[in-house]
């Protein structure tokens, strides 16, 4: 029987800012799994995107795509994929205003189109960028990247009830089901591994973590977190290139 859940956001978090892991959250994790604590990834990537993290780490559960796909000890747990009716009809808004929409699956994604936007977003990531535009009609899509450098208020107003949207990159929104965030693939894992009575923590530091860290017990941010996230912490650890989930592990005593 577990004695905790400690839920990890990756960007700004558990990963350095050149994506890696540092050795010392590395052991603090192999350390928390000798205490009987269970790790799990929470992130708005997807599997596919983060296999070397979980292998790197040891974590085989996961809440990715905010949500979107859990599983648990490396077992497919939940999925809460978008409704082709929906899809086609943001498809076809996105491209009557000239927005790229990445699909994307645990599998792998696909772009509708090409534009500057992708281009300099998956650079960044390192990632090939295919563009499939009919991959939605035909396949499982639980997430999407909505590519719109504004305020987003078209797509919200439009699609309330329908998608949720959040901002997590200055080129894109994260977009899900609506209602679905971090916070209910946290509740798939602790529900469906009888989980739901043991102490819970989570580390974040950016706004697609805020309905996670009302989830848990005991929300630690990052010291590079958003200022609102910071708000709602019980205890504010060190940065991400700083040592700081091994600090806020040894601050609450689990490892």
């Amino acid at each position: 029987m577990y004695q905790a859940v400690v839920f990890f956001d990756l960007d700004g978090t558990l990963m350095q800012n050149d994506k890696t892991v540092a050795a010392s959250s590395i052991e603090a994790i192999q350390r928390l799994k000798a205490n009987h604590v269970l790790p799990v990834i929470a992130t708005g990537r997807n599997v596919f995107e983060v296999r070397d993290i979980m292998k790197a780490t040891g974590i085989d559960s996961i809440v990715s795509a905010n949500g979107s796909y859990v599983a648990y000890q490396g077992q497919f747990l939940s999925a809460h994929e978008l409704d082709k009716a929906v899809l086609t009809d943001i498809t076809h808004f996105a491209n009557r205003h000239h927005h790229a929409l990445a699909y994307y699956n645990n599998a792998g994604f696909v772009l509708s189109h090409r534009d500057a936007l992708t281009t300099s977003n998956y650079q960044e990531l390192k990632q090939l960028a295919n563009v499939k535009p009919q991959f939605y009609q035909h396949q499982h899509v639980n997430f999407l990247l909505t590519f719109d450098p504004l305020d987003a208020v078209q797509y919200r107003r439009r699609y309330r009830g329908h998608l949720h949207f959040v901002r997590n990159n200055p080129r894109a929104l994260d977009t899900m089901q609506w209602g679905v965030t971090k916070a209910v693939g946290i509740q798939d894992i602790l529900t469906k591994a009888q989980l739901t009575t043991v102490p819970t923590y989570a580390f974040g530091d950016q706004l697609n973590d805020i309905e996670m860290f009302q989830m848990v017990k005991t929300p630690i941010a990052m010291g590079n977190g958003h200022p609102r996230v910071k708000q709602l912490a019980a205890y504010v650890t060190a940065d991400n290139m700083h040592n700081g989930i091994a600090q806020g592990l040894k601050h609450y005593d689990l490892i």
